[in-house]
């Protein structure tokens, strides 16, 4: 509640209720106190302008014109509430039935839908009211149909985008029947969107069933709304110009209602009500000293959780994750897949989108708070200091455009540089980073790149601004040991030059050890070890990766080594420890308390209630070769 309360206090939110109020109160009162006035003749007033006996002067039978607007809002604003509802409930059965029925008639559905959508709304207005007719029912059923296929768009869309979640994939695996899957699983979590589009979308029917009855079509005598009261007064326009206007404007201040109030409800709900009621994780002391400030750091995280909504609760893959990164360091984070690295790194690059949930006791970066700073500086800020190298650069260039303007548009928006001067900026960038022949590539398309170059192009945009900190989520990942060991120089070269901290996500813990100074080990969603390259891994988890590594020296007649079991769920990370289950050592003090990540050297962490001893065999030092 104190989300609306806050909204209310805004001028749009403010004024939208004051007129929202307003427009509800006519169509409830005006036919209760003023009927008879509108409907009252007098025969010595036909067709005057406006008086003191009549504000807005009267119609060709001497009607009062403003009695006439204000009593029509009734009919206006519910024969407008009307049509939205069909064009919503019809819209929601054509957009949810491609999930119900067999594919066949599901693809008939869905061409069905896209075909209507591509006419013009009007013209499908018009051919609906010929269909059912001239006047009020018919006008109803014309415009809500009419509204229809936007609607079933839309279901359309949020329904893919659910249905694809591993929930919904759980509950078909359990037997749950479709149409319970859609009433249960999907339809409420995309009814927030339907519901604004929908406040939006009964402006657009009031003014579509204004228009019709405008036309002739819609409502007829003796009834009356506003559309009808402007056709009749533009007849006489140029003797009484007020006549006409009246009910236009109550249609612009009535449709201004519904689509201000819409917007209100997008900003609230765009925020996800509910979304703090989040507990956030107790930050203990270990995770305190972990995230210790110092003058160099860079990025500084404590206690970083990412939570996305589920209609059973929340789901939390990244769990009170702590470290800081000073300058001219380089990290690497490893674990398996689903571990929560890349989602750590998104998360401290504010690249989280709603309705993930993004918390956290301190994020900053350059001495910035990420989660409170304003968009626009922090926008800047992250523009210029903060380089991303995503694991498929493929996808991460438009395909349209040439890279070099992908590259330069970095630098006239962020460094205010004219089109000419940024291009030359990005061609030097590219050379910066050895692509040959930088100035006639940077006229090429993403395509016509290799994989190397296009990471390596990924690089120069990050340097188009002075970046502080690259977060390199995979960027090795298929590509050949040759582009590899070109990427990681670069890498380094950077670092060095420019004194760059580096964040390195990667399943490769030789690529990681060769390239940082320190790693950080996650699982399930937390970091279980924090430790210098070269030293000798404690937690079961880390030991248990590098007994999986392979280098020259593995015994080729021996069994790999393998971890049994899978990594938990997001949804179902148990009550203690995570790795309990998959861990030979575990006890029920593993399976019931969750440890803390506590130091266990000068600059080595551990979340584990039984590390292992220093002595290991040189084969379980992160400086042994070989990949997970």
């Amino acid at each position: 509640m104190a989300k609306w309360f806050a909204a209310l206090r805004t001028p749009v939110g403010g004024f939208a209720a004051a007129l929202l109020t307003l427009v509800v109160a006519l169509a409830v009162f005006a036919p209760i106190l003023w009927h008879d006035n509108a409907f009252a003749i007098d025969t010595n007033a036909i067709g005057q302008g406006p008086s003191a006996a009549h504000w807005l002067g009267t119609d060709d039978l001497g009607r009062d014109i403003l009695f006439r607007v204000l009593v029509a809002t009734r009919l206006s604003v519910l024969l407008a509430v009307l049509a939205t509802v069909i064009g919503v409930v019809s819209g929601l059965v054509l957009g949810t039935l491609p999930s119900l029925l067999p594919r066949p008639a599901a693809r008939l559905v869905t061409s069905a839908v896209n075909i209507a959508v591509a006419f013009p709304g009007l013209l499908l207005v018009l051919f609906f009211s010929v269909i059912f007719g001239v006047g009020t029912h018919g006008a109803v059923f014309a415009v809500g149909f009419a509204l229809a296929p936007a609607f079933a768009r839309l279901a359309q869309t949020l329904s893919a985008s659910v249905a694809g979640q591993d929930f919904v994939s759980a509950a078909r695996i359990s037997g749950v029947g479709r149409i319970r899957l859609l009433l249960r699983h999907i339809l409420p979590n995309i009814g927030e969107p339907l519901v604004v589009n929908a406040t939006i979308g009964a402006g657009a029917s009031l003014l579509a069933f204004s228009g019709l009855s405008f036309l002739g079509i819609g409502v007829q005598a003796p009834d009356y709304d506003w559309g009808r009261l402007l056709g009749e007064g533009l007849n006489g326009i140029y003797v009484n110009p007020a006549a006409a206007l009246a009910p236009g404007v109550a249609v612009v201040l009535a449709g201004l209602a519904f689509n201000l109030v819409g917007e209100t409800v997008a900003g609230v709900i765009g925020v996800r009500t509910g979304l703090r009621k989040l507990a956030p994780r107790p930050v203990t002391p270990a995770r305190e000293a972990a995230a210790d400030d110092r003058d160099d750091a860079v990025l500084v995280v404590e206690n970083l959780q990412v939570a996305f909504p589920r209609p059973a609760g929340w789901t939390v893959p990244v769990r009170g994750v702590s470290f800081t990164v000073r300058a001219g360091e380089a990290i690497g984070v490893v674990g398996e897949s689903g571990s929560g690295k890349s989602l750590t790194g998104l998360a401290v690059s504010r690249l989280v989108e709603a309705p993930a949930v993004v918390t956290a006791d301190k994020l900053e970066f350059a001495g910035k708070p990420v989660l409170t700073t304003p968009e626009r500086e922090l926008r800047g800020l992250l523009g210029t200091s903060l380089a991303m190298v995503f694991q498929d650069p493929m996808t991460s260039f438009n395909p349209t455009r040439r890279i070099g303007r992908q590259l330069a548009e970095v630098a006239e928006q962020h460094q205010g540089l004219p089109r000419a001067k940024a291009f030359e900026r990005a061609v030097d960038r590219l050379r910066a980073v050895r692509i040959p022949a930088a100035e006639r590539r940077a006229r090429q398309y993403p395509h016509e790149f290799s994989g190397g170059m296009r990471q390596r192009a990924m690089i120069g945009m990050g340097l188009m601004g002075d970046p502080k900190l690259i977060i390199a989520d995979e960027p090795t990942t298929a590509l050949d040991v040759t582009v590899q060991r070109q990427l990681l120089r670069l890498l380094a070269r950077t670092r060095a030059e420019r004194d760059t901290a580096i964040i390195l996500i990667s399943h490769d813990i030789a690529v990681v050890s060769q390239t940082c100074e320190r790693m950080l080990v996650m699982y399930a969603g937390r970091v279980v070890e924090d430790l210098p390259s070269a030293a000798t891994p404690r937690h079961p988890y880390t030991r248990a990766l590098m007994a999986a590594t392979l280098d020259l020296e593995t015994d080729r007649e021996a069994s790999l080594a393998v971890i049994p079991g899978r990594p938990p769920e997001p949804d179902r990370v148990p009550k203690g420890c995570a790795f309990a289950d998959r861990c030979p050592s575990a006890t029920d003090r593993c399976r019931l308390e969750d440890p803390a990540l506590e130091r266990v050297g000068a600059e080595h962490r551990v979340a584990c209630w039984y590390p292992a001893p220093l002595s290991r065999p040189a084969k379980e030092t992160v400086t042994a070769g070989g990949a997970e």
